[in-house]
């Protein structure tokens, strides 16, 4: 029995001397409690709407009066006057706008004849929880305007809506899918690049790079593009054999591949220098192990891969909004189930290539060249 005690005080000794280990095992029930208890269920609020009027008649006025009222009440949506209705699409389509509510033209004078009066309400179904609460507010909407002109005739006299959706039907598996693509490459770059890069420094394996004259960016640069090479990979792979599993349409049109491969590569390389920034001055690999449980609750869930990041809590939501996850997300989603270009999934690229030589930089600066 002295042995197997010898064995337990060794082992407990050694935990000891590694706090972040147990720091990191209370932290990742406690930041899965938080994140997934508020990242589920909540409601959809601060939607972006296009309102196009080109009727201008009293009874237009008076939905636009009633819009504005309860978007500044219920705060679910917040309204954008377009004079445009074409400007209005393209905001759409951009992904700027979650829908645009239209009053055509002659919508007065139906409403003054009893006319079947009816309101358009094109809306972006890619995203189901936003397109369901975004028809059920106006509906609601319309609902309060005819109870304030109840009409005792049994044809359709009071303004009715019409859903124009502007895709076709996306079941969830398509909606999963972009955030299936980036957390592949994230499981590709902490495994085979930075789990595979702390075991070789613990091997002894960096000593024949820290003896040559090759400088530190150089040697981070070589770590970067190599890990970028795997994760891109990774995530093409993904892509094509998701895209038949999901059944995207048009999966493979030259320009849309070439769009999501844009996408694949800067993602690619944003992650793998959020990890080499993350371990640069990491020597225990258990570190590792242990940190990738936590950065995928913090950075998955957040990213509006699964839910959106319109019914987050303001404080999610700010974590969402510097959340490197967010960006690819938004950037696949605009392209493998909207077919939009780069236009739409510009400010994306520019995040994701701003933030890699950010953290590029940071990781070159705290590398050390000593062991």
């Amino acid at each position: 029995m002295h042995r197997a005690f010898a064995i337990i005080e060794r082992e407990l000794l050694r935990l000891r001397r590694a706090p972040m280990l147990i720091a990191m095992s209370l932290l990742m029930p406690m930041a899965q409690l938080v994140i997934l208890g508020h990242a589920f269920g909540g409601k959809v609020r601060h939607l972006k709407v296009g309102l196009v009027d080109q009727d201008r008649g009293v009874p237009a006025v008076r939905i636009r009066e009633l819009s504005n009222a309860v978007a500044a009440n219920a705060e679910t949506y917040e309204l954008v006057t377009y004079d445009d209705p074409g400007q209005a699409l393209t905001a759409l389509r951009n992904g700027r706008l979650n829908g645009v509510l239209t009053i055509p033209p002659g919508f007065s004078r139906r409403v003054l004849a009893g006319n079947a009066p009816r309101v358009a309400l094109i809306e972006d179904n890619t995203d189901t929880f936003v397109s369901a609460t975004l028809a059920g507010t106006m509906s609601g909407l319309l609902g309060a305007y005819n109870s304030r002109t109840p009409s005792p005739r049994r044809i359709p006299t009071q303004p009715t809506l019409e859903l124009v959706e502007v895709y076709p039907y996306v079941p969830y598996v398509q909606y999963m899918l972009p955030g299936v693509i980036v957390m592949s490459i994230f499981m590709m770059v902490m495994i085979g690049g930075g789990i595979i890069y702390l075991d070789d420094k613990a091997r002894g394996l960096h000593e024949g790079y820290l003896v040559t004259p090759i400088s530190k960016f150089e040697l981070i640069l070589g770590f970067n593009v190599s890990g970028a090479i795997k994760a891109a990979l990774v995530g093409v792979a993904l892509m094509i054999v998701g895209s038949l599993i999901a059944g995207v349409p048009n999966a493979f049109a030259p320009l849309k591949l070439l769009r999501l491969l844009a996408v694949i590569v800067a993602t690619s390389v944003a992650l793998v220098s959020m990890m080499f920034l993350l371990m640069v001055r990491m020597s225990n690999p258990l570190m590792a192990r242990a940190m990738f449980g936590v950065l995928n609750t913090l950075l998955y869930f957040p990213s509006g891969a699964v839910y959106p990041q319109q019914a987050f809590p303001p404080w999610l939501h700010a974590l969402a909004v510097v959340d490197p996850f967010s960006y690819p997300v938004h950037a696949l989603k605009s392209v493998l189930l909207k077919d939009t270009g780069f236009a739409a999934i510009t400010s994306d690229l520019t995040y994701m290539i701003g933030f890699s030589v950010v953290t590029m930089a940071a990781a070159t600066f705290l590398f050390k060249r000593e062991l």
